[in-house]
């Protein structure tokens, strides 16, 4: 089974220490602090610096509160992250400025990047740490108004809470389950091609937990409306923190009792099943996550391609290749 270690987005050099999320006299104390360190995004891009000669990785650009007040801006959205080696980490959306690259206090520092599109340039640790932070502000972007009576609301907690002075509500960031899941019998396995993808590009099947719906159901349910497969036996293997913009993938298991594919063409473009030797030649082959996305992969009769590493699909077929 895959070490969680390895998982992108699954294991946090931080301390969240919740603790101190109500400590108003902490915050401030921290928000001042020379030592802190701050991520910024814009438009939910997280800046990255750029690569050094002869290495292929980038760092997070983590900034100092006097490179934070220098943008001037009005009360943006920030985010207590946690805690490491008894320094403060913060994530600060500065969406409202024009790009920030091109002109001002920031401009020549690095690069604002989707951070899917960095993953494979980034740390683990930075990987995680702009993960939660992305998750985080895109949430505060979309939830600046009550739910209940559309009053504007202010953030309290350090970020995780918003609060409506209208009617007294109290909002807290979301995440929303969704199951992934490789349906397997014997030597092969099933996956399906999204519609926006190249022709060549398979994943595991996935879907939504709906409102009052196990875990269980929902993978049942979802593969049979995606594929028209039945299965049963359904085993969790792994979860994994997904931010594009607020998910938690449940990685699982479940065995066919039928092979027949009927496809929902309003789900998936195809299913298909492949043996262990297909998907091991699949796991080698490098794979451009934000090329396939923008439909870059126009090759005729192209090799088959499965998720990146940093994908739990990808982790999934690996773990059934190596006989789990």
């Amino acid at each position: 089974m895959t070490d969680l270690a390895s998982l992108t987005f699954a294991h946090t050099p931080l301390d969240r220490a919740s603790h101190l999320r109500t400590d108003t006299a902490w915050l401030t104390k921290a928000r001042r602090d020379p030592a802190a360190r701050v991520a910024v995004l814009w438009r939910m891009k997280p800046l990255v610096l750029p690569a050094e000669r002869g290495n292929p990785l980038r760092d997070a650009a983590w900034l100092t509160w006097p490179a934070i007040q220098a943008l001037r801006l009005h009360e943006p959205a920030t985010v207590f992250l946690g805690m490491a080696d008894e320094t403060p980490h913060f994530a600060v959306d500065i969406g409202a400025l024009p790009d920030p690259s091109l002109d001002g206090p920031l401009a020549g520092l690095g690069d604002f990047i989707e951070l899917r599109a960095a993953l494979s340039v980034l740390s683990d640790d930075d990987a995680t740490c702009l993960g939660q932070a992305k998750a985080m502000l895109d949430w505060h972007a979309r939830h600046g108004f009550c739910a209940r009576c559309g009053t504007p609301t202010t953030v309290a907690d350090a970020g995780y809470r918003r609060d409506c002075a209208n009617c007294d509500s109290h909002h807290f960031p979301r995440t929303d389950p969704v199951v992934i899941m490789l349906v397997t019998r014997g030597e092969r396995a099933l996956l399906g091609r999204p519609a926006k993808i190249g022709a060549a590009f398979f994943t595991a099947l996935a879907g939504f937990v709906e409102p009052g719906e196990t875990i269980e159901a929902a993978v049942a349910r979802e593969v049979k409306e995606e594929s028209g497969v039945d299965i049963t036996g359904v085993r969790y293997a792994m979860s994994q923190p997904w931010p594009f913009p607020s998910s938690l993938m449940i990685g699982c298991f479940a065995e066919a009792v039928s092979e027949d594919i009927h496809v929902d063409a309003n789900e998936i473009a195809e299913a298909r099943w492949f043996s262990r030797e297909e998907l091991a030649a699949a796991l080698d082959r490098r794979v451009d996550f934000e090329r396939l996305l923008a439909g870059g992969e126009d090759v005729p009769d192209p090799p088959l391609r499965v998720p990146p590493p940093f994908a739990v699909a990808h982790h999934l077929i690996r773990a059934f290749v190596q006989g789990g």
